[in-house]
């Protein structure tokens, strides 16, 4: 009788067994796509409804999470303020209404796009002041070197 190459071998498993290894495995691959499911799908009239009501939970911020909007946090209060805005669109308010309706409640913050008002000046003209401020001191140190005749860049003796 030949003997059996060492890297070739082979094993049995009853029928039971792998009708058992066959379920869990099915269980673990299936799992998954179960769990992606939408977990609150909203009763929309028509497409252009939930459209609107995308478009508004897109411009709302989640007051929980940091930099995330209505549509992706998956927060407690997020789901909450989803219900109001969808809510709102079947009262038949208008998107102003519902925005106006969450900055009474929650302040510009829930705004991704904060009105500019005197409230807000710093933080849509600051990046531009930040910007002129750094320009202007640039410039004061290059015409200060230029005034000592200290050579702003030092030239090479030799050319390449």
């Amino acid at each position: 009788m030949p003997a059996r190459p060492s890297w070739r071998w082979h094993w049995r498993m009853p029928g039971r067994q792998l009708r058992l290894l066959l379920v869990l495995l099915l269980g673990v691959l299936l799992a998954p796509p179960l769990a992606a499911q939408a977990v609150d799908p909203l009763p929309f009239k028509n497409r252009s409804e939930e459209a609107r009501y995308q478009r508004l939970t897109a411009q709302l911020r989640c007051l929980v999470c940091q930099n995330e909007n209505l549509a992706d946090s998956n927060a407690e209060l997020a789901r909450d303020l989803r219900h109001q805005v969808f809510a709102q669109i079947q009262a038949g308010n208008s998107d102003a209404q519902i925005k106006q309706y969450m900055v009474e409640r929650y302040s510009d913050f829930v705004l991704y796009d904060p009105p500019v008002k005197r409230g807000t000046w710093l933080l849509w003209f600051g990046p531009l002041l930040m910007l002129g401020t750094g320009a202007g001191v640039v410039i004061h140190t290059v015409r200060k070197r230029a005034r000592a005749g200290t050579p702003v860049a030092p030239q090479a003796e030799e050319e390449w």
